[in-house]
């Protein structure tokens, strides 16, 4: 029963929305929720629509603070970069977590609808290869995946020809006064990035000297972050899909779990990593 005090609290809220923008009406619900459309008529197969989803969105912000923290930094904002960049750090911790969800799905649920996906696979995420282009990894054979999207493959090549955080990053050691190789500094932001000694020492003296150097150390410590979260990522992608499928190949392709594993040898800001043994 409805006490007299319940009733005074709720007296306010608003109940007509006949002419009124709802919660809703505001976040596109009615589109949203009815994106998670079966192929199959398995129970499962709306986990792993809704995983996959669910992930891209978090992406999609992922890459508005990426674009923007490159933009912050640029202009010299290095603070608002800092809060971007630790925002997407937290984004990552959803999108890594997501794996836990998705490996409730055993082999056996899994194989009911995977045929119905055909060709689609998570390889083909433009929105990764966009976060992948932000932190600098460029690989050129990407882009011919989206020949067929003109719209989305002119969005990609824009990215794949902008800098990554890390050149801007390394702009900025420039412009600190550390003495980077020119040829380093001038290089085709397309070129997939290679370790540098220039950069290394810049960012040894860095962390030799983090008092004068405060806000140059506390970029680098965010970007590590980032690829350390990256990292993890990949792992549980991995795992998740060795646990799901074995050592079958992808849907799109790909060797699966041997590619993905592949690809955690890889490293978006190497000179951040090496640094730590000569310190």
């Amino acid at each position: 029963m409805m006490s007299y005090r319940d009733s005074k609290e709720h007296e306010d809220v608003h109940t007509n929305f006949k002419d009124r923008m709802t919660y809703g009406d505001y976040l596109k619900l009615d589109d949203l929720l009815s994106a998670q459309q079966r192929l199959s008529t398995h129970h499962d197969e709306m986990l792993f629509i809704i995983i996959h989803q669910v992930s891209e969105l978090w992406m999609k912000q992922m890459l508005h603070e990426l674009w923007a923290s490159i933009d912050s930094i640029r202009k010299g904002d290095l603070e608002e970069a800092f809060k971007m960049l630790a925002r997407v750090s937290q984004i990552q911790v959803q999108i890594i977590h997501a794996w836990d969800v998705l490996s409730t799905l055993t082999p056996a649920e899994y194989i009911e609808f995977r045929d119905d996906l055909g060709q689609a696979s998570g390889f083909q995420s433009y929105q990764y290869r966009m976060i992948e282009f932000a932190l600098g990894y460029k690989t050129p054979h990407v882009l011919k995946i989206y020949e067929n999207n003109q719209e989305l493959h002119n969005n990609l090549k824009s990215a794949y020809h902008s800098p990554s955080i890390y050149d801007v990053a390394i702009e900025k050691l420039s412009e600190a006064g550390f003495d980077i190789h020119p040829d380093h500094l001038n290089r085709s932001y397309t070129e997939p990035y290679q370790p540098d000694s220039s950069v290394e020492e810049a960012w040894t003296k860095v962390y030799k000297n983090v008092d004068q150097y405060w806000d140059l150390y506390q970029l680098a410590e965010k970007l590590v972050d980032i690829e350390d979260r990256i990292q993890q990522w990949r792992f549980r992608h991995m795992k998740t899909v060795e646990r799901i499928i074995g050592h079958k190949k992808g849907t799109g392709g790909s060797s699966g779990v041997g590619y993905l594993k592949k690809v955690l040898d890889h490293r978006f800001f190497p000179e951040l990593w090496d640094v730590r043994t000569y310190l």
